[in-house]
Formats: C-alpha cells, structure tokens, sequence
C-alpha cells in the first residue's frame, strides 16, 4: 500500500500540508502515462479513496491529514481480504516534512513521528512504527521568503502557518524535482 497523506477539502489543495497527495498523483501518473481523474478512484469503506494500478494500491485518506491513522488502518485491514494480510512493513506512508530542507525527501522505517500529528496517529492506531515513510522536504523558512505574515522576517514562522500555506511557483519546482527523484530512488517502474 502506498498511502499519500493530504487535507481533502479543496481550500487545502496546494499546501505543503498535501504533499503525500501530490507526490500519489505524480506515482500514479509516471505508471499510467495520465493523471488519474476523479472517477478513476475507488471508494473505500469509510475513511479513505484507492486506485489499483501496475500491482500497488494507493490510498489517500479523506480525513485530515492529522486523523490519518484511522484511514490507515482501515485500509490495511480492508486490502488484507485481498492480500492475505497487509502487514506494516508492507506500507509506505507519503508526507510532508517541515525539518527535511523544502527539495530534499528521506525514505525511513521504524522512525519515531518527529512531532507530525498524522504520523503520530498512524503510529498509535497500526501500534508500531514499523512501516516505510516517504518524507517530502517542505522545509522551516523564515516569513518572508512564503509571504507570511509581513513583518517577521527574522523570526521562523510556527509549522502549522507553513504546512497549510499554499505553495507558489518556486516552492513547487523543487518539491516536484524531490518527488520526481523519489520516484526515481523508488524504483516503482519496471
């Protein structure tokens, strides 16, 4: 399962906070030759959608990205009908990380949540933290380089103010090239 963490309501699209989603997107797009549409994902039990394609499953959450425990979970339990049982070190969670500089990505296993509230809730409700994570740098900057909150350049801004900013044009070419070469270190392609 490759589970990419986001905000699902439209005024979120575009924010740091949906990097998971846009890096699914991207993984499902290089795989298919096309951008997956709307009708083309399926709906999960409750909490979650899924598109099957080339062997892997993707799963984007439709709660917010800091309840995704319960999408996460559900899910593993919902595909373990179909793949015998899924078991954690089978799931690779995609996010946002506010200390990885905005460009970069890491891939971990068996990390502690380092603060990210649905991580922490993936954790509590899998009860482990054995399972993959793709870390989508999206960096701590000082206001003035995101256009937040005139006057505090020198100050860092608070990591909610950044995750659920809406990413500009600069920003967006360098977590682009950071998800292209997370495809790419992935090796999801034949």
């Amino acid at each position: 399962l490759i589970i990419g963490l986001g905000n699902p309501d439209e005024q979120y699209q575009n924010t740091f906070h949906n990097a998971g989603y846009l890096t699914t997107d991207y993984f499902i797009k290089k795989l298919n030759g096309k951008a997956a549409k709307p009708e083309d994902w399926e709906t999960g039990p409750k909490n979650f959608i899924f598109l099957k394609t080339s062997g892997i499953i993707f799963v984007k959450p439709t709660v917010y990205t800091n309840e995704s425990g319960k999408a996460v979970s559900e899910a593993a339990k919902y595909f373990s009908g179909f793949l015998k049982k899924v078991r954690p070190e089978q799931i690779l969670v995609i996010h946002d990380d506010i200390d990885i500089e905005l460009g970069n990505f890491k891939l971990s296993f068996n990390k502690n949540s380092a603060g990210h509230k649905g991580v922490e809730s993936i954790i509590k409700a899998l009860k482990t933290k054995e399972f993959w994570r793709l870390r989508i740098g999206i960096g701590r900057p000082n206001a003035d380089k995101r256009g937040l909150k005139r006057g505090t350049t020198r100050k860092k801004v608070k990591a909610m103010e950044v995750v659920l900013s809406k990413i500009g044009k600069i920003d967006s070419e360098k977590i682009n090239q950071a998800i292209k070469d997370s495809f790419k270190q992935l090796e999801i392609a034949d």
